[in-house]
């Protein structure tokens, strides 16, 4: 495709990776050689704050967290939206030497309390839009607030009360100042894992994204996904302010397709990321709400998080006139670990998530045996951004992480330049009568459908073939396509085992937090 002017190649001797070792200095080299630069843009007035009034910020929480008798690898929860106040918390709790584990402030007040008390938090932070909810929590909840005027000055409210000093409980005393982070995986309370992640996962990812995207002061983007979530929290927030770019915060803190266009055009953005689920509605509603000629030109668009279509893909890119650029990752990579490169640094490949960006990636089969260029296998990955396990679940841990690599659960291929192609998840393996199916590759041709916008496949409980495919499937307008319309094409670009079975015509299909198609959700609502 055609690469618009403001995507052309770029001086290579201009890109300088930053130089980072955690998040204790992620500002410090913007605050010494661009203090005044815009770190972030906040509130629904878009107020700029600039890198040395961020880092003023952090500074204050940093002392106050210390004074409240919290010791250095001590765990405290942040509960917040896409907001100011995330950012002032993070990264002050990192420069009192602190652990910070994100949580979702959606969650009810019962997996929320679980979760602190699995960690073994000593406190939680909380923005007024969390605090206002009234929850209670089992550890001392203490409310943060950044005020920034239209001058840019800020200033924050924080009143930690002190902590005692009891023998620590749950799994924080696996940890240490060398962590600064406990992401926890999506899945119910009692299935999510904690990941530790330590500055040095933390730089050596934010490095790679920096490096893979050619990430700089000149860029800025719209923060679309949650920071709670390694893809919005490394990709969107923490590599944009190590390369010293800036961060659009939607006001109230969260994804707005009706202001989206209306953030990328008051922020100049250069690129954003998003899960595929997004990338639809955005073009779903581009004919109405794409600014078209007086949208920011864009250096690219991500993916990641989620398999994106083709066929998406490609209307994406002749819609906003930018490469779009699938990724891949995970919560114990620090989240990217392959993705496709610009342009000018190498190929686009349909169907590929690229190739790997600082880390070593295999594709084994049930052996742990190394598997042929093309061959599917399991996924897996080594490097200086893996996780060295969970918190508290030695078990798990031990059949996870192999001998240095993260078995990541994933099914995909590798060709003979080295890019991957994912082909689906293990465990959502649909095996009729012993052909095993991937959902995946289903619901990539269902997507290729005209008048299909999205689809979920499913098994269905069988008696004779022990399971059969089922899917169900949102049409773009509710009379554009009929039901055996949408089988034909299936017979005609499907095996014959893997044609759904049983298919449904639903008008919408449920979603995880992250992003991601709730699987859980539709096997529960369909599969019966």
């Amino acid at each position: 495709m055609a690469v618009p002017a403001a995507a052309s190649v770029r001086d290579a001797n201009r890109y300088r990776p930053p130089r980072v070792t955690g998040l204790v200095d992620l500002l410090d080299e913007q605050v010494r050689e661009r203090p005044y630069a815009r770190a972030l843009v906040v509130t629904g007035e878009r107020v700029q704050l600039s890198y040395r009034a961020l880092a003023a910020l952090a500074d204050e929480v940093a002392a106050r967290l210390g004074g409240a008798g919290l010791g250095r690898g001590d765990a405290v929860g942040l509960i917040c939206a896409n907001s100011a106040e995330f950012v002032v918390a993070l990264l002050g709790a990192a420069r009192a030497g602190l652990v910070t584990a994100p949580l979702d402030p959606a969650l009810p007040e019962s997996q929320l309390s679980a979760r602190l008390t699995a960690l073994g938090a000593r406190a939680a932070l909380l923005d007024t839009s969390a605090s206002g909810r009234g929850v209670v929590l089992p550890v001392p909840a203490w409310s943060l607030r950044v005020d920034v005027s239209v001058a840019g000055t800020a200033a924050v409210e924080l009143e930690p009360g002190v902590c005692d000093r009891t023998q620590v409980q749950g799994a924080a005393g696996e940890l240490s100042e060398r962590d600064a982070l406990v992401l926890f995986t999506a899945g119910t309370t009692d299935r999510a894992k904690m990941v530790p992640l330590t500055h040095a996962n933390v730089a050596a990812s934010l490095r790679t994204i920096c490096a893979t995207y050619e990430l700089g002061p000149d860029d800025a983007t719209v923060a679309v996904m949650p920071f709670f979530h390694g893809h919005g929290l490394f990709a969107a927030l923490l590599s944009s302010l190590a390369s010293g770019g800036c961060v659009l915060l939607p006001e109230r803190g969260r994804f707005s397709a009706g202001t989206f266009w209306d953030d990328m055009q008051a922020v100049d953005a250069t690129w954003f990321t998003a899960v595929p689920a997004v990338h639809e509605i955005l073009l779903e509603r581009s004919e109405r709400e794409y600014p078209g000629p007086q949208a920011p030109p864009l250096k690219f668009v991500r993916s990641c998080s989620a398999p994106l279509n083709t066929a998406t893909q490609r209307a994406l890119e002749r819609t906003f006139g930018a490469p779009l650029l699938s990724a891949y990752g995970m919560t114990e990579s620090s989240h990217q670990a392959t993705s496709e490169p610009l342009p000018q640094r190498g190929a686009l490949r349909q169907g590929s998530v690229g190739r790997p960006t600082g880390v070593a990636v295999r594709v084994v089969d049930r052996g742990g045996r190394s598997c042929a260029a093309g061959v599917e296998g399991e996924v897996w990955v080594q490097g200086p951004t893996v996780a060295r396990g969970y918190l508290a679940d030695g078990d798990e841990s031990a059949r996870t992480f192999v001998d240095g690599w993260l078995r990541t659960g994933d099914l995909g291929a590798l060709d003979e330049d080295g890019y991957l192609s994912l082909t689906g998840r293990i465990k959502n393996l649909i095996n009729r009568g012993g052909e095993k199916i991937s959902p995946e590759h289903v619901e990539d041709i269902l997507a290729g459908c005209p008048g299909v916008a999205e689809a979920a496949v499913f098994a269905v409980p069988d008696a004779v073939y022990g399971q059969r495919v089922g899917a169900a499937v949102v049409v773009r307008e509710p009379d554009g396509v009929e039901r055996e319309e949408i089988l034909r094409y299936c017979r005609d670009h499907l095996a014959a085992f893997e044609v759904p079975d049983r298919l449904e015509l639903v008008t919408a299909l449920p979603y995880t937090a992250k992003g991601g198609l709730d699987r859980k959700a539709v096997q529960a609502r369909y599969a019966p």
